[in-house]
């Protein structure tokens, strides 16, 4: 039996999102039980959430719709950064491991760019620049 793959699970992007997913859920085992309904679950749902915007854009008719979605995923990326970061000042993670994942999430953010670029065929557009 054999199924359909999708277009958004061709993309690097998606590829990417799906790996920090794997990695945010094996480096928050680590936090302390009291933060399990707190820390673990908004970072965990954060890094959800990047794939599933980049799965719910691809399926709307519209480029610009689906820039939308792009964006969306973009500023759950950019909440992970901020739950890593909280993470580290409570050091819960090593230094190591936060530099390694904030590398990782750079790498992200720059293809959800120009995938948000390319959706609105206009290389001025930038989420980086967005205020």
């Amino acid at each position: 039996m054999s199924y359909h793959i999708y277009s958004f699970e061709k993309l690097e992007v998606y590829q990417l999102a799906r790996k920090l997913r794997v990695k945010v859920r094996n480096l928050s085992k680590d936090f302390p039980t009291s933060e399990r309904y707190e820390l673990t679950s908004q970072i965990r749902r954060a890094a959800d959430s990047i794939g599933a915007n980049l799965a719910e854009g691809s399926g709307r008719a519209s480029n610009f719709d689906q820039a939308h979605f792009t964006n969306m995923a973009y500023s759950s990326s950019l909440e992970v950064i901020d739950h890593l970061n909280t993470a580290s000042d409570m050091e819960y993670i090593t230094n190591e491991l936060y530099e390694k994942t904030r590398l990782e999430i750079d790498e992200l953010n720059n293809k959800l760019n120009a995938l948000y670029r390319f959706q609105l065929g206009n290389k001025n557009n930038n989420l980086k620049n967005k205020k």
